[in-house]
């Protein structure tokens, strides 16, 4: 009874505070879990492809031009090379040296690509990263993770530490190599952020976009290794090859199907695509139609050239022939006297811009301040003509009734 009794006067002064100071719940705007983008009104209409999932986003303005099942949890394969690189450039300097293990030349027999590195023999970390993304070396990919994390595992807890601070929410690495792992998937959309980051790295680019790479005589291999890109899309001679392609990772296992992450640029725009589970010799093509898609049907908008307010930013990628009319903004909140202001397109978002915060904004936002102040008041004078002092003295009083109460109940 005593708790009955208690439980009935916290009840009493939760509803106490509740009237006191009364705050509006927005609700929660639901999103769906898979975009389509062929739904955007006005937006050009995207090719369906035999793959199950694919993404194609701008670079710059972080634009999604296209999404097939961009959220469907896949094996990632080899693209999983893509992150074992860029957390590598990220971690290491191009001229470190790494000392082969068992660890690393496991790789060379577990049936996967390999350069045939042997132990106690020494690369350099750029020998080795050319070694991953042309020649796709396990062995390599392997040792890297070891001399990175200490071990694999600490490595592969890097690299999911670094997935998620890109944003990715949907994606688990389990080893640097990207061979069959049944734990171990992303999502098309996980794996464009994942790449964005990658080609956004000047040393990354570098690597991915090299068609040939000599590593010399080392301290145990006598001759030079030869490493040619196998990336298809970049073999002028391969019939999948992409004039425009920056670089990119392809691979095939049973579990993953074909998969290919890649980067292109066309009149300085740089657009990202994912392929994932796709039948084998298909995702190159596929790829290339949908990097031709996201070139033909969309053009680059500046919108800073007359705003003098614009820090930084202010491009958008929108379909051809819209122009800064059919936009819509959302601007943040006024922080160090700027805000971002984010720019939409049939409520799909085509870029954003760093504004300065103007006078007139910081006074139009104590106005609007003011205008909310004033509009509750005129609700609560709507409602009664008590002043508001005899309101909160009440108020008060009843608070203070209920708290003596509390404590009679607890005492007894």
């Amino acid at each position: 009874m005593k708790i009955k009794k208690l439980s009935s006067c916290l009840l009493a002064l939760g509803l106490s505070f509740s009237l006191l100071f009364q705050t509006p719940v927005m609700a929660a705007e639901e999103t769906a879990s898979g975009i389509t983008t062929n739904s955007i009104s006005g937006w050009p209409q995207g090719a369906d492809i035999t793959s199950t999932a694919a993404v194609v986003i701008e670079d710059s303005t972080n634009t999604t031009l296209y999404a097939k099942n961009a959220d469907q949890v896949l094996y990632p394969g080899a693209a999983v090379k893509v992150m074992t690189t860029l957390l590598a450039l990220e971690k290491t300097q191009l001229t470190d040296q790494v000392t082969m293990t068992a660890t690393g030349v496991s790789g060379v027999t577990d049936g996967g690509a390999n350069i045939s590195a042997q132990l106690d023999e020494v690369f350099t970390i750029e020998q080795c990263l050319y070694a991953i993304m042309l020649a796709s070396a396990n062995d390599i990919a392997l040792q890297v993770a070891e001399h990175i994390g200490g071990s694999v595992d600490g490595f592969v807890q890097m690299m999911n530490s670094r997935a998620a601070e890109l944003g990715c929410t949907n994606t688990l690495f389990t080893n640097p190599t990207g061979l069959p792992d049944e734990n171990q998937h992303t999502t098309a959309h996980d794996m464009a952020l994942i790449m964005k980051a990658a080609i956004d790295n000047d040393s990354f680019r570098t690597i991915a976009a090299t068609g040939s790479y000599t590593i010399p005589a080392t301290n145990v291999s006598g001759g030079d290794r030869v490493l040619t890109n196998n990336f298809s899309m970049m073999n002028a001679t391969n019939a999948a090859y992409y004039q425009y392609c920056l670089g990119g990772k392809e691979g095939y296992t049973e579990a993953s199907q074909s998969t290919l992450v890649c980067a292109a640029q066309k009149d300085n725009v740089t657009l990202i695509a994912v392929v994932l589970q796709g039948a084998s010799g298909t995702t190159a093509t596929e790829a290339a139609s949908l990097l031709n898609y996201g070139f033909d049907n969309f053009q680059m908008l500046s919108l800073g050239d007359n705003d003098f307010n614009m820090i930084s930013g202010g491009n958008v990628y929108v379909p051809a022939g819209a122009t800064a009319d059919s936009l819509t903004t959302q601007d943040g909140e006024v922080s160090d006297g700027q805000y971002n202001r984010q720019y939409f397109f049939s409520d799909t978002p085509v870029g954003t811009a760093v504004m300065a915060a103007t006078q007139e904004q910081d006074t139009t936002l104590t106005d609007d301040g003011q205008k909310n102040m004033s509009a509750a008041q005129t609700y609560s004078s709507n409602r009664t003509d008590v002043p508001y002092f005899v309101i909160g003295g009440v108020g008060i009083l009843l608070l203070l009734l209920i708290l003596l109460r509390i404590i009679k109940v607890a005492k007894s």
